[in-house]
């Protein structure tokens, strides 16, 4: 999603790099072959998380965000030993739409430096309504799979 529509215009990128892999064979989804930001590349992983999944749903019902915040951390913590030579950014977007304050940063900069490249104001993109892939498939980021099911308490909320 980040590395063939919007990094190129910024700087060169490539996806699952071959050079930071983990010992578990596990790499990010994609970086930056120059510096980003304070002398380092960048590195991402993208990951979507189910809002209504049941492990998430009781921290999901209390704070919109939750099972992203989750996943982020999560990510963070597998790929923690990148933090000295790489600026890491792990993205989460949920299901129901809601994206991490470290995605949503991570797309903002790229749509600004769009701009700065293009000197095109207007260039920049309304990232929110990008489809995303689900199992190989592209979607809305709002599925009827993603969605409770009709007797679910949370369904009254979403008429």
């Amino acid at each position: 999603m980040v590395s063939r529509q919007q990094v190129p215009f910024v700087t060169p990128a490539v996806k699952e790099p071959v050079s930071l892999v983990r010992q578990d064979g596990k790499r990010p989804d994609g970086a930056t072959l120059l510096p980003w930001a304070r002398g380092n590349p960048l590195a991402w992983n993208i990951t979507i998380s189910d809002t209504y999944a049941k492990s998430h749903l009781y921290d999901t019902a209390c704070r919109p965000g939750a099972a992203a915040d989750k996943a982020a951390a999560n990510k963070s913590s597998k790929y923690c030993d990148l933090a000295g030579t790489y600026l890491y950014f792990p993205a989460a977007i949920e299901t129901a739409g809601t994206w991490n304050q470290m995605a949503d940063e991570l797309v903002q900069e790229i749509g600004r430096r769009i701009t700065l490249v293009t000197e095109n104001s207007r260039q920049y993109f309304c990232f929110s309504a990008c489809p995303l892939p689900f199992n190989g498939e592209m979607q809305s980021p709002c599925t009827a799979r993603s969605l409770p099911p009709n007797n679910h308490p949370l369904q009254s909320f979403l008429v």
